[in-house]
């Protein structure tokens, strides 16, 4: 896989329905414990709510689960995977939290209300596609720093850190799929006077060139 889509950040979005409260909380995960961590999180905050259903969905093992909580089979905790399946999300958990206002919905309205409160807070969300990166480090004299930053944007690498001192240092990762193109423009353009490490490759947040 090239890349995946994920949010970026925890977030919360609420709904309420025949005064019952629907209260989606959606977090980043990597792994199954991660994402067991955070369910129990939400849980342990929201002690006296009627039900905490949750959905997950990870790269690792293709791990998929899901939990209607007390609710009707298939009426909370399903509709809300298929909300993150329809995102084309991975690598994301949602615990929807329902404090039960005395009105029965139904089974349809029971799945219309988990399903648009994972919608509710994926708008507030930041989702971003994640690509394989390279993460390098490279050092260049100030004269070739110009010819290194026109690059370095030609490819929007993204740039983690700058440091001025005797030579430039700049950590920066690009696409994996980019990086040998880079390096021969690198070289056709500094003529080889440069030092490049590649310090790790993971995948992170890009934007498509």
């Amino acid at each position: 896989m090239s890349y995946y889509k994920t949010i970026l950040e925890s977030c919360c979005g609420e709904l309420t329905e025949k005064k019952s409260k629907f209260i989606c909380s959606i977090c980043p995960v990597k792994t199954e414990q991660e994402a067991i961590d955070f369910i129990n999180k939400i849980k342990s905050e929201h002690k006296t709510a009627r039900h905490n259903t949750y959905a997950y969905i990870l790269q690792q093992n293709n791990r998929i689960r899901y939990s209607d909580d007390g609710e009707p089979k298939s009426t909370a905790g399903l509709p809300m995977l298929q909300v993150l399946q329809k995102s084309e999300l991975t690598d994301v958990a949602a615990v929807v939290t329902r404090y039960f206002g005395g009105i029965l919905l139904g089974t349809g309205g029971l799945v219309r209300a988990y399903s648009e409160a994972v919608k509710i807070a994926l708008e507030k969300s930041i989702i971003a596609k994640m690509f394989l990166c390279k993460e390098c480090e490279i050092v260049v004299d100030y004269a070739l720093y110009g010819k290194l930053e026109f690059i370095l944007n030609s490819y929007k690498a993204v740039i983690r850190n700058c440091d001025y001192s005797d030579e430039v240092r700049i950590s920066f990762y690009i696409k994996e799929e980019q990086f040998g193109k880079l390096v021969k423009d690198l070289n056709d353009t500094l003529a080889a006077n440069f030092d490049l490490e590649v310090i790790s490759e993971d995948f992170l947040p890009y934007e498509e060139v």
